[in-house]
């Protein structure tokens, strides 16, 4: 159900697509809620709810965490905010999600980050992240001050095991497989937009634009 004045979003785009960096320029500029699927899991499982008791024991068996499981999380924390505008990524995932979102609520727009799969690779071969505050640096457009070392502790950065070319490839291919069913799907209903590029910094101006003229109130919106 749609409500007056209130922006749902969604947004998609492949692991090292920009997606974070995007969400947060929308949260800031339109003062948007940024809700992450990940974190969400990440936080309800160290807190040992009974949700994230149930998530945990299907990712320590390698089974993906079930369609209905995933949902019940995010909409649990959604319906909690029935009158606040926000945004969402990592979620949905299957058309499945996709179906348990929309009987809860209409999604306004999906923004859909489509950035070539080698810029992709080639930025997340290049990651290095500083673990315990989560800081990501690229060799390429983000150094370290101290090539290896965190900026703010000057510990040790490293590099995930899944930052390798084979992994990224591999994830990527996964990604593609699973999310074009959930692209098709919103493009049906008339509400996905995609901007495409190589650099997040040019595709960022677009996205702007585009929810300038999407979301209540954005006359209060910054300037991109």
């Amino acid at each position: 159900m749609a409500l007056k004045g209130v922006f749902r979003g969604v947004i998609m785009g492949a692991p090292g697509s920009g997606k974070g960096t995007v969400s947060s320029r929308i949260a800031q500029s339109f003062g948007l809620k940024h809700l992450s699927s990940g974190d969400m899991l990440r936080a309800n499982i160290e807190a040992k709810t009974d949700l994230g008791l149930l998530m945990k024991s299907c990712i320590d068996q390698g089974q993906l965490v079930p369609d209905d499981v995933i949902s019940r999380l995010i909409l649990t924390s959604l319906r909690k905010m029935n009158q606040s505008s926000w945004l969402i990524d990592g979620f949905p995932r299957t058309v499945a999600q996709a179906e348990a979102l929309d009987s809860m609520c209409d999604v306004d727009s999906v923004i859909n980050l489509d950035v070539p799969f080698q810029t992709i690779r080639e930025r997340l071969t290049s990651r290095w992240v500083h673990l315990p505050s989560g800081r990501v640096y690229n060799i390429d457009f983000n150094p370290p001050k101290k090539l290896g070392l965190d900026d703010v502790t000057g510990e040790p950065l490293v590099q995930r095991d899944d930052d390798s070319p084979e992994t990224v490839t591999r994830r990527l291919k996964d990604y593609e497989r699973q999310t074009q069913p959930v692209l098709e799907y919103y493009r049906s209903k008339g509400v996905l937009e995609t901007f495409t590029g190589t650099e997040t910094n040019k595709i960022w101006p677009h996205v702007h634009a585009f929810l300038s003229k999407k979301i209540p109130g954005n006359q209060q919106a910054r300037e991109a």
